[in-house]
């Protein structure tokens, strides 16, 4: 049998960009990132690695500079890096949804005064749509853009925006006064420039110290603060307002396959922990790997690592054919977040009283599946998505 989590049908140049992920991964990233995260250090240099290979700009044309790939290559690419450490895939996940959101959705002169440079990895992106009180009803959005001449007045405080700090550029959903009677029609989607860095950054706006997370280390995750932000109309993400909502769910869509694809990558290198420990620990008299216990507890493992990453692949390759993959995506996110969480939770069992110890690297999975539970849409936003798309193709009459 293969190794777990292979891909039939790839490429020569897919198969080469992620061998030489893979390798990055395991020189680069996993002899680093215990130490990298245990200090909340941001990874600077892996970051600098990242950007030489070209993965900012991965999924960016190559008519605005960047590689052309697919869906499915990058989210190979996040499960590879998740594989070595999950806050680093966080790094370019969000870049790469606002790449995406203004690759679909931007004008020619957003595409070209962005793209290019975002490819280069000079421009680094974050998007906001979250807010203190909003949860999953983004129809609720607080946060304001008032129209004023040729510029709008932004006044809120956003919330959970990852990279926060060290991004220079934000695709920020607000509520905007469109005149229209459907409250998600009353979003419009700005893209905000800022310096790097935290307080006040801009006239404005400010960005407060970052959140003090369980797990996720490593990445800043911050608030945005707008009060009487000036903003030229110039910066509506297409130049449409009340756009906004449609623009921001196609990002999320796509980023929810980056957190199935993310999810994979932990449930890998917990199963691979969790089978190379079992090997080698021995209680009476035999490796324990040879009890049924533990040797039904890796099968069964294994067996969760391959029907998510089965089901994350098929979700790439549906958007990347052009067909409607809300349904997919979720079910991919679901199973594949649940599973990581299942499978980190029997990894950690197996390393007994040594995975509760901050020497070995289970504790820190441990505290980073969690997150994946939540991120991009709970599990049960994603029940709620996948029961819609399922009434909707079997609807009776």
């Amino acid at each position: 049998m293969a190794r777990l989590a292979q891909t039939p049908g790839l490429t020569d140049v897919q198969t080469e960009i992620l061998s030489t992920v893979r390798t990055f991964v395991d020189k680069e990233i996993i002899p680093h990132a215990q130490e990298l995260e245990h200090s909340d250090s941001y990874p600077t240099e892996i970051v600098a690695g990242m950007k030489d290979m070209g993965l900012f700009g991965l999924t960016i044309p190559e008519s605005y500079g960047g590689l052309g790939e697919s869906l499915l290559t990058y989210a190979l690419v996040v499960e590879q890096i998740a594989r070595g450490w999950m806050s680093v895939s966080g790094v370019i996940n969000t870049h790469f949804i606002v790449a995406h959101m203004i690759t679909q959705h931007g004008t020619e002169a957003q595409k070209l005064h962005y793209l290019p440079k975002m490819a280069e990895g000079e421009i680094r992106g974050a998007f906001s749509m979250s807010e203190p009180e909003l949860g999953s009803d983004v129809a609720a959005i607080r946060t304001r853009a008032t129209k004023d001449g040729d510029e709008y007045v932004i006044n809120g405080q956003k919330m959970w925006v990852t990279n926060g700090g060290t991004s220079n550029l934000v695709a920020v959903l607000v509520k905007s006064d469109e005149g229209a009677e459907k409250p998600h029609q009353n979003l419009t989607c700005f893209l905000v420039d800022k310096p790097e860095g935290l307080g006040p950054v801009a006239p404005g706006l400010a960005v407060p110290g970052p959140i003090e997370k369980m797990g996720y280390k490593g990445v800043d995750s911050t608030e945005l603060v707008f009060d009487g932000y000036r903003i030229g109309a110039d910066q509506v993400l297409g130049g449409q307002p009340g756009a906004g909502f449609t623009q921001m769910m196609d990002g999320v869509e796509v980023g929810r396959v980056n957190v199935a694809a993310r999810a994979c990558g932990i449930s890998i290198r917990a199963f691979e922990l969790a089978v190379s420990y079992a090997q080698q620990r021995k209680t009476f008299g035999k490796p324990i790997a040879q009890h049924q216990a533990i040797a039904f507890k890796l099968a069964e493992m294994a067996t969760k690592v391959e029907a998510a990453h089965l089901m994350m692949v098929n979700a790439a390759r549906l958007k990347d054919s052009g067909e409607r993959f809300d349904v997919e995506a979720g079910m991919a996110k679901l199973l594949a977040s649940e599973y990581c969480m299942e499978v980190t939770q029997d990894a950690f069992r197996i390393h007994g009283g040594y995975g509760y110890s901050k020497e070995y690297e289970i504790e820190r999975l441990m505290r980073e599946a969690p997150f994946l539970l939540i991120g991009e849409g709970t599990s049960e936003i994603q029940k709620t998505i996948i029961s819609r798309g399922l009434l909707r193709e079997y609807r009776l009459g």
